[in-house]
């Protein structure tokens, strides 16, 4: 049976830190700060699973202009609020400095019932991501989309690293958010599914085995969203600038839209194994944009810059069709600025050198981030 078109209509969630600014180290909001937050946004705003932490969503947006329009309104908001308590949001997914072992998990019942049952896990999980919904309505394409989409989440994430550091170390890795996440069961690459039938019935196992309470404890890198009828991109860190942000969410919209019109012609982008891509999600997570991603086909090593410019010429027709030429074409600039790991280790090294002093270079990179992440509105 053919599917049914999708919407494609577009939802981005962003994770931030909150940090004092003149210590520069993690901070705990009150809870009025909370509820101001919420009043103004619309409901939009949550605590995340750190009290240190703060979730953003937008509406449902039938553009990408909208999606950085209310993007603008959600930073600018909760930078505003927590000005009035000498409070700062920084987009980052990980604190250049902070120990998780001085933080404390929110008091909320999914939360405590994580906590309970990763234990050290759960613990370790002072990190931030960004997730992007696109409209995908019809239960048998997300599952089939969710399989051929995998092949470009690690572009996504070489374009999005903002993690270079744990705990006052630089970890080598654009992005080491991914190895905290990783140690979480269910996380990762999605498995392969025939059907959205087989896809509900292994999850029901789970949740009549009492292992999940239900779907949204799927923590893949992408996901038939168990809340809405979206296919989720998960796998991305918070982008520090909202214009890399909005980037990645158009790009994501285009590529789904993309696979939609495979479909449509009775064609399917192919599939790989995850052994495979997993390399290239190691590559990202590792290198970002600067070592090159496996071109399977080739059987090599390409520059990230060539194979974006491929992504760019396969989803030219769709970007037009959406509106968002300009949005997707922000990669190169990306490139060529590079991704906010790039500017945190630069900003690091720099003062390092100048000081001689790695706490003040600490310091300077979360002044760095709490600038950029409130720039370009």
């Amino acid at each position: 049976m053919p599917f049914a078109e999708p919407t494609l209509t577009i939802g981005v969630e962003e994770e931030y830190l909150i940090v004092d600014p003149v210590s520069r180290a993690l901070a705990e909001p009150p809870d009025e700060a909370f509820t101001k937050c919420s009043e103004r946004l619309k409901n939009l705003v949550k605590p995340e699973f750190m009290k240190s932490q703060i979730e953003v969503a937008t509406s449902v947006c039938g553009t990408v202009k909208e999606v950085r329009q209310q993007l603008v309104e959600l930073r600018s908001t909760i930078a505003e609020v927590l000005g009035d308590y000498d409070l700062a949001p920084i987009a980052a997914s990980t604190h250049p400095f902070a120990t998780w072992e001085t933080q404390f998990h929110t008091n909320k019942a999914r939360y405590n019932f994580l906590a309970e049952n990763m234990q050290a896990v759960a613990r370790r999980l002072l990190i931030s991501g960004m997730h992007v919904h696109v409209g995908v309505e019809d239960d048998e394409m997300r599952i089939e989309m969710m399989s051929q989409v995998a092949y470009f989440l690690p572009h996504l994430l070489a374009l999005s690293t903002s993690s270079p550091f744990w705990r006052g170390e630089n970890t080598g890795l654009k992005s080491y958010r991914l190895c905290v996440f990783d140690e979480l069961p269910r996380s990762g690459l999605p498995e392969r599914f025939e059907s959205y039938g087989e896809y509900s019935r292994h999850v029901a196992v789970l949740i009549e085995a009492g292992l999940i309470k239900d779907a949204t404890m799927l923590w893949w890198d992408v996901r038939p969203s168990a809340t809405f009828p979206t296919l989720e991109m998960r796998v991305a860190d918070v982008c520090t600038r909202i214009d890399d942000a909005v980037c990645l969410a158009a790009l994501y919209l285009c590529i789904i839209r993309m696979l939609y019109r495979l479909r449509r012609g009775n064609q399917k982008w192919r599939t790989y194994t995850n052994m495979l891509i997993s390399e290239n999600r190691w590559r990202a997570q590792r290198y970002g944009l600067d070592e090159g991603l496996v071109d399977f086909g080739k059987g090599s090593v390409v520059p990230f810059a060539e194979l974006l410019e491929e992504l760019i010429e396969l989803i030219k027709e769709d970007a037009e069709a959406l509106n968002c030429v300009d949005e997707v074409h922000h990669a190169r600039r990306i490139i060529e600025a590079g991704t906010s790991a790039h500017r945190q280790l630069a900003t690091f090294e720099k003062i390092k050198d100048i000081s001689g002093d790695e706490q003040k270079a600490f310091q300077a990179v979360v002044d760095e981030l709490i600038a950029e992440t409130v720039e370009d509105f």
